[in-house]
């Protein structure tokens, strides 16, 4: 199990914050996602071998959300 904490603006509101989770629940490997409203910190666990953090972010890009990796991933 990895865990990856990505930065993403938007993550501050109700509906941003469920568009989010719904959206990276979708993909196998990722077991839990978890919001910070204060500041936008999505932390996502995920299995690394079904699933990479570069991946993630970039499926994050894809669906329009600005986001950066706080630990390496």
């Amino acid at each position: 199990m990895a865990e990856v904490t990505i930065v993403v603006k938007e993550a501050t509101s109700g509906p941003a914050i469920q568009d989010i989770e719904h959206y990276l629940n979708q993909f196998d490997g990722i077991d839990r996602v978890l919001v910070d409203t204060a500041d936008g910190e999505v932390k996502i666990e995920y299995d690394e071998k079904k699933i990479s953090g570069k991946r993630i972010i970039g499926n994050l890009q894809q669906h329009d959300y600005k986001s950066n990796s706080v630990n390496d991933c």
